[in-house]
């Protein structure tokens, strides 16, 4: 059932709108815009911005990543950027005025969102709506969604975790070798190419096409066996994005552990995900959902202490998950190259949906099924789709939680 729920049929299917606390001012030395776009992630937008107005990244600012599949909007400083908008393709940038400084992932107060889930049979329908009440009731696990793990490739290890054990070849061919499910043809040649020639530099470099992946090659034909060095030439922002996909999925199994040991058994199922299936709560007892939604989990790193947790048993779900991983909170921190840092910082173990709208549709594009439209908004950081996955999958078709 859940397979035949369409998400993003239509990019308009997805709309999130970023909230902001940040006030455009009469004076400062950031320009401040609202960027919107369709159909285009926000790394891409913003090279697109980059090239058109000839900018360095270092001068450009935002407060996160929105889906490409969607129509979004979101904000955008830029230090002395041009006080006019920009139309480029799927993007325009809305210049709305000055601030005194960059915009960062703080001044993100929440996204509202309004999508619509295609393909449901009268069956899938009947679901979505019952379960509504108990999401308006007791809220959803806070997890980070698939969305967050775009770097996971095939084999499903994560880039980060050989590059804070200092083991920099791995690191490497994972993020530029290792096969990824969502590679178009070209991409799936050249990757099968570097596996088959890894180490044999030279030639590696004569066939591979011009890219960012040659770039580095080249620079381990001329330094055969520098791995660190080759591991410093990826590209920033995206060694960034893979620091966060590890932290993710710890701070995912931190709380999976602790729903599991606080709700009973028979109120837990479990929903896939793209790096394995995780408890999500049913209707919770009033006394419970109130408990669970006061509790805030960090996000593991070496910059928390484990003795400046001020829970017990948090620091014993911290030390647990970690050690299954044989690590723990110290080695979650980079050595090299060093322009790059694990988040520090608490999030809320459940998100609540104090104003959810519903609104059963017909589906013009699928004869014979339903449609339904949702109505929300959330905080900062959480995602949409982990509401979508509660709707979408019925309780027999995910089976309890062991």
């Amino acid at each position: 059932m859940a397979s035949a729920v369409k998400v993003k049929r239509l990019p308009e299917d997805f709309v999130v709108e970023e909230q902001t606390t940040l006030a455009p001012a009469e004076r400062g030395e950031y320009a401040l815009y609202r960027l919107r776009k369709r159909g285009l992630g926000t790394l891409e937008a913003v090279e697109l911005i980059q090239r058109r107005w000839d900018l360095p990244r270092r001068r450009l600012a935002w407060g996160g990543l929105k889906d490409k599949y969607a129509v979004t909007s979101q904000f955008l400083t830029i230090h002395r950027g041009p006080r006019r908008g920009l139309q480029q393709g799927p993007l325009s940038l809305e210049y709305l005025g000055c601030v005194e400084r960059p915009f960062q992932p703080s001044d993100i107060c929440g996204n509202r969102f309004d999508i619509v889930l295609r393909a449901l049979t009268s069956q899938a329908l009947a679901y979505a709506l019952a379960a509504l009440p108990a999401v308006a009731h007791s809220g959803l696990p806070n997890y980070f969604d698939d969305q967050r793990f775009g770097s996971v490739g095939a084999c499903g290890e994560f880039i980060a975790e050989p590059w804070i054990r200092g083991d920099y070849e791995r690191t490497l061919w994972l993020a530029l070798a290792e096969p990824h499910p969502f590679d178009r043809a070209e991409e799936r040649r050249q990757k099968e190419l570097l596996r088959t020639l890894w180490g044999q530099w030279p030639e590696c470099k004569r066939r591979l096409a011009r890219s960012h992946r040659r770039s580095i090659v080249t620079f381990l034909a001329d330094r055969p066996g520098d791995f660190k060095g080759a591991w410093a030439r990826v590209d920033q922002d995206l060694r960034s994005l893979y620091l966060a996909a590890f932290q993710s999925q710890l701070w995912n199994e931190l709380l999976a552990e602790l729903l599991r040991r606080h709700c009973p058994a028979d109120a837990l199922v479990t929903v896939p995900l793209k790096t394995g299936s995780l408890p999500f709560f049913q209707q919770l007892p009033d006394d419970l959902a109130s408990a669970l939604r006061v509790i805030s989990l960090p996000l593991p790193s070496a910059r928390i202490r484990l003795e400046g947790i001020p829970d017990p048993e948090i620091r014993a779900l911290v030390e647990h998950t970690l050690a299954r991983r044989g690590l723990e909170l110290r080695n979650l921190r980079v050595k090299y190259p060093r322009d790059t840092f694990f988040s520090k910082g608490w999030r809320q173990a459940v998100v609540t949906f104090p104003a959810l709208h519903s609104e059963p549709l017909p589906d013009e594009l699928h004869s014979g099924r339903h449609a339904l439209r949702l109505r929300f908004e959330l905080p900062r950081g959480s995602y949409a789709t982990i509401l979508i996955k509660r709707l979408s999958a019925p309780e027999a078709e995910r089976g309890r939680e062991k």
